[in-house]
């Protein structure tokens, strides 16, 4: 078994318990508040804006011998680079003051997996980073379009509303196929056991997120 297939196998309880939260159910079938929306979006902004700094820190801690996944983390960086101003894009777009986020604090659950991800690159084994690539982008492509076509038409924003939510659903199908073979190429048994401890806390610690924000109905609104 190719060590991609292993590593879905080895989290799939994780997995489950994060797409079986209320929040992310309600919020695929298009049932949440805007004010939902809006805690969803202002919390993705405090997370995502350490995406670049984090996979530029990872790329440094990488040693020689995995050159090749370095090149690939330079080739993420491109590709995330500003989504965060995305976000507050599509907060501005629902009505909300999105220079009040930027300057805003996140809430104790994001802040702690932000916290956990610069310790598993600069404590553990900058590899690790890669099962919160697992998570984060694994629940993009499964969730991202479909929650974003539902919200669109329940809550009857406008498209520049979900300009994060319809890009990561896309664009994450081609990142997947790419993690994919480079999570193949890792023959390092001690690389494989960080991303895939790395994924099941990140699984936990996302979660958390979901978990935190304020779940409030169209019929409550």
């Amino acid at each position: 078994m190719d060590f991609y297939d292993q590593l879905l196998a080895q989290t799939e309880s994780e997995r489950n318990d994060l797409l079986s939260i209320p929040f992310i159910q309600m919020g695929a079938a298009g049932k949440l508040s805007l004010k939902s929306y809006i805690a969803f979006l202002t919390q993705a902004y405090h997370h995502v804006k350490h995406t670049t700094p984090l996979l530029m820190a990872t790329g440094g801690r990488l040693p020689g011998s995995l050159e090749w996944l370095r090149e690939a983390v330079g080739e993420y960086i491109e590709e995330e680079m500003g989504h965060q101003e995305w976000i507050l894009n599509d907060i501005q777009a629902c009505g909300g003051d999105k220079e009040a986020v930027r300057h805003g604090v996140p809430h104790p659950s994001t802040e702690l997996m932000v916290a956990y991800a610069y310790d598993t690159v600069y404590r553990n084994n900058p590899v690790g980073f890669f099962g919160m690539v697992l998570v984060l982008e694994g629940t993009s492509v499964s969730l991202a379009t479909h929650a974003a076509g539902n919200i669109e038409k329940s809550l009857g924003l406008p498209k520049q509303a979900f300009s994060y939510l319809n890009s990561h659903g896309s664009l994450d199908v081609s990142h997947v196929d790419f993690y994919e073979k480079l999570m193949n190429r890792l023959d390092s048994e001690q690389d494989r056991a960080a991303v895939i401890h790395a994924a099941r806390m990140f699984y936990k610690l996302y979660g958390d997120i979901f978990r935190a924000l304020p779940m409030i109905t169209l019929e409550e609104s």
